[in-house]
C-alpha cells in the first residue's frame, strides 16, 4: 500500500477522550509512515473501539459492480420513483434494462472486503453495518447485524397489494415473456443501479403481480422516495449507542453525496464521535472526518480484520 495516502484531520489524539475535538489543519501523509496507524493502513483512532460502519458502492466494486462516483465511474441517470409510477411505458423501460442487469448483479459474489467485515461483525467489533447498497453482498458474506437503508434488489414488491416476491422468480417470468432478450442484449454496458444501457425497449413485456394484477417494482428506495423512518431511527440509535460506548463511525466506499448516508456522519460529528472515512476520491463528509483514507476498502478491511484477531 505504498502508493496510498492517509488524509489526517488533526481533531484528536491517537486515543481521544470524548468531547475533546477541535478542528485544525489537514495534511496528507503516506499510510506506511503515519504515526496514527496501528497496522498496515489502519488508523490508531480505531484501535480497540467498537464500530458502526456505513458502506457504499465502493465496497462492491471488487465484486464487479460499478460504483456511482468513484474514479472512471460511468455516467448515471437513474429512474426516479415519480417517473417509474408515471405509467406502463416507464416501467417497461426500467424492467427491460434491469432484467439484463440482474443477470449480472444476481451472480455477483462477496469480495474479501465483505468477508472481512462479516468477520469483524461476528467477533463483536462491528455493532451494526449500515449499507446504502442494494446488492445483498453483505448478507451473502454472512453479515447479520445489518440495516439495508435502500432495500434489496433481490426483492420485488407490488405497488398495489404490497406482496413481496423474490427477484429470481420475477426474472424467470421475464425470461419466459421475452425470449432471447438476454442473449440479444448481453453486451450492453452495465450501470451502477443494477441495470444496463439500452435505447429500444418498446417490445419488452412486463408481467403484473400474480396476486392482484398490480405493477411490480424492485423493493428498493428510488430517487424521489424516502428511506423508511424505522430504518433511519435504527441507524441514528446505533450511532448514539456507539458514541456512549466510546466507539466510532467507519465510512467505507461512499462519497456521502446523498443525505441518506451523510446524515449519520453529521450526527456522529455533532456528538464528538470519531469518524473515519475510507474512500477513493473526495466525499461530502471529508470536513467532518477524524481521519480520511484514500485506499481500497477491500485492502483496508482485510488489514483491519487481521489487526483485531
Amino acid at each position: 500500500m505504498t502508493q496510498n495516502h492517509q488524509v489526517v484531520r488533526r481533531r484528536c489524539p491517537a486515543t481521544p477522550p470524548r468531547g475533546s475535538y477541535a478542528a485544525d489543519v489537514t495534511t496528507t501523509v503516506p499510510t506506511s509512515d503515519s504515526p496514527r496507524t496501528c497496522g498496515p493502513g489502519v488508523p490508531a483512532v480505531l484501535a480497540d473501539r467498537p464500530l458502526v460502519t456505513l458502506t457504499g458502492a465502493g465496497v462492491s466494486t471488487d465484486s464487479g459492480i460499478p460504483d456511482y462516483r468513484g474514479p472512471n465511474s460511468p455516467a448515471r441517470t437513474p429512474m426516479t420513483y415519480q417517473e417509474f409510477v408515471s405509467g406502463a411505458e416507464a416501467q417497461q423501460r426500467y424492467w427491460a434494462r434491469a432484467h439484463v442487469g440482474w443477470s449480472r448483479m444476481g451472480s455477483a459474489r462477496p469480495n474479501a472486503g465483505h468477508l472481512a467485515l462479516a468477520r469483524l461483525e461476528a467477533d463483536g467489533s462491528v455493532r451494526l453495518i449500515i449499507t446504502q447498497n442494494v446488492d445483498g453482498l453483505h448478507e451473502a458474506a454472512g453479515s447479520q447485524r445489518l440495516c439495508a437503508l435502500h432495500g434489496r434488489i433481490a426483492d420485488v414488491v407490488c405497488l398495489a397489494c404490497r406482496v413481496v416476491t423474490g427477484r429470481q422468480a420475477i426474472a424467470e417470468r421475464l425470461t419466459e415473456l421475452n425470449h432471447g432478450w438476454l442473449e440479444q442484449h448481453g453486451g450492453a454496458v452495465s450501470r451502477p443501479d443494477g441495470d444496463v444501457e439500452l435505447t429500444h425497449t418498446d417490445d419488452f413485456v412486463v408481467p403484473a403481480c400474480l396476486s392482484c394484477g398490480g405493477a411490480l417494482k424492485p423493493d428498493v428506495v428510488f430517487f424521489g422516495e424516502n428511506v423508511p423512518k424505522d430504518r433511519v431511527q435504527r441507524c441514528y440509535a446505533a450511532v448514539e449507542r456507539i458514541g456512549d460506548e466510546g466507539g466510532g463511525l467507519l465510512v467505507l466506499g461512499s462519497s456521502l453525496t446523498v443525505m441518506s448516508g451523510f446524515r449519520f456522519v453529521r450526527h456522529a460529528a455533532r456528538r464528538d464521535i470519531p469518524v473515519v472515512i475510507v474512500n477513493r476520491g473526495p466525499t461530502r463528509g471529508d470536513d467532518l472526518a477524524t481521519v480520511k483514507l484514500e485506499v481500497s476498502t477491500t485492502e483496508f478491511l482485510t488489514a483491519l480484520a487481521a489487526e483485531t484477531r
